[in-house]
């Protein structure tokens, strides 16, 4: 029979909670199609390897019930930082997909998010499918990986407090989700703005003309007609949005650190 520490064990367990924590809310990893039991045994492997290469000499153990729960919270609550940060930019991809929808009347044609469980327009869905193939094909779901395993070099065990650094940049990250969906939805609102318009015009200097039924078609296949051409565009735009956010991932760990 192999005797295990009680020590390493406890260590082991802590670091797994930082590791699962993250993945039940990161990109990709959180996603319902991933069965628990296989997030579950990867986050068991990633923390076994974790916990031979971190110094174990430096984390004091104490074997009470309010030492284990106080370092079990703040090791989820590390975890969650981390994982959720990346979510920033779905989620502004996403409501600028919302916008763009209902620029182009598509706000009866929504389904049901099977990620949020909430409705969604299919523009918004389409860019945030199209975000997660992004994501994969810059290795972004390795580099989740990476960041974890980089925290515990800066964020040790049981160390990790709340202050004002990270409060400053969730605050900071949070509102340029608004900043990225206007961006994003800037080039089609604003040629449905010139269209609206131009409605308006033609309304008041054709007062007999059913402008609503003339003009209705051309707001369907003029949006998609603009979106087919900005495709390239939103690659690009949205690969930059997401290498940004790594950037933003580790300094949001260095804040946790200090």
């Amino acid at each position: 029979m192999i005797n295990i520490p009680v020590g390493d064990f406890v260590i082991v367990l802590l670091i797994f909670l930082r590791i699962i924590a993250a993945f039940l809310s990161s990109p990709v990893y959180s996603h319902q199609s991933i069965p628990v039991l296989a997030k579950t045994f990867l986050s068991l492997v990633i923390a076994y390897i974790v916990f031979l290469t971190i110094d174990k000499s430096q984390i004091h153990v104490e074997f009470t019930l309010g030492w284990l729960f106080a370092n079990a919270v703040k090791e989820i609550i590390t975890g969650l930082i981390i994982g959720f940060m990346l979510n920033f930019v779905f989620y502004g991809i996403q409501y600028a997909g919302s916008l763009i929808g209902l620029n182009m009347e598509l706000s009866m044609a929504e389904t049901l998010d099977p990620v949020d469980g909430t409705s969604s327009n299919e523009i918004g869905q389409v860019l945030y499918m199209g975000s997660l193939l992004l994501f994969f094909l810059i290795n972004g779901h390795h580099y989740v990986i990476s960041a974890l395993v980089y925290s515990f070099s800066i964020v040790h065990l049981g160390k990790f407090t709340v202050n004002q650094p990270v409060y400053n940049l969730l605050v900071k990250y949070t509102g340029a989700v608004f900043v990225i969906a206007v961006k994003i939805a800037s080039p089609i609102i604003v040629s449905y703005f010139l269209i609206y318009l131009a409605e308006g015009i033609i309304s008041k200097v054709i007062p007999q003309m059913q402008v609503f039924f003339v003009v209705q078609p051309l707001v369907v296949g003029l949006g998609f007609i603009l979106l087919a051409s900005l495709v390239p565009v939103y690659f690009y735009v949205i690969k930059y949005l997401l290498k940004g956010y790594e950037d933003n991932l580790m300094s949001i760990i260095k804040a946790m650190g200090q």
